[in-house]
C-alpha cells in the first residue's frame, strides 16, 4: 500500500536562477512565489551532504494550474558543477512540457528569449489520442523543454 503523499514541486538548478526565473516567466507565464530563498545552515549541508552549501532562487507558480498546485523550483547553489548539455534519451528527468496554443510561436518566443531549438516542429495523428503538434527545444541553460499542442481527430 503506497504512503499518503503530495506532489509539491520540481527542482530545476540554474547557474543563474534569476535568468530563468525571467525566462520562464517570459515566456511560460509562470508566475514567481516568494518569498525568495537564500538558504544556508547546518541543516542544508547535512541534507546536500556538500559542505558549506548555499543555494538561493525562487518558486514559480505553473500556468494554468491553481495557486496551491505544484511549482517549479529554480535554484543556484553558490558552488556548482559543471555537466554537459542534457540529452534527450539519457536517463533521469527529461524535459519540461508545456501545452501551447501555436508550436512554432512558442519556439521562436524561446528562441528570442536565448533558448534554442532541439530538433524540427512535427506534426503526427496519435491513434487513439489525437493530432499532436509538438517540438523540443533547450531554455537558456540547455534544459530540455517539449512544446505541444494535441487536438482531437474525429
Amino acid at each position: 500500500m503506497p504512503i499518503n503523499a503530495r506532489y509539491t514541486h520540481t527542482n530545476l538548478t540554474a547557474r543563474d536562477w534569476r535568468k530563468l526565473v525571467c525566462f520562464y516567466t517570459e515566456v511560460f507565464g509562470c508566475i514567481p512565489k516568494p518569498p525568495e530563498r537564500d538558504l544556508s545552515g547546518r541543516w542544508l549541508e547535512d541534507l546536500t551532504a556538500l559542505p558549506e552549501a548555499h543555494l538561493r532562487g525562487l518558486h514559480l507558480a505553473l500556468p494554468g494550474l491553481a495557486n496551491d498546485a505544484p511549482t517549479l523550483e529554480i535554484f543556484t547553489y553558490e558552488r556548482m558543477v559543471e555537466r554537459g548539455l542534457p540529452a534527450v534519451n539519457e536517463p533521469g528527468f527529461g524535459h519540461l512540457a508545456f501545452h501551447v496554443d501555436h508550436v512554432e510561436e512558442a519556439l521562436d518566443l524561446v528562441r528570442r528569449h536565448g533558448g534554442s531549438a532541439v530538433g524540427r516542429v512535427i506534426s503526427t495523428r496519435v491513434p487513439g489520442v489525437g493530432q499532436l503538434q509538438v517540438a523540443y527545444a533547450r531554455d537558456p541553460e540547455g534544459n530540455i523543454l517539449e512544446l505541444q499542442n494535441w487536438s482531437q481527430v474525429p
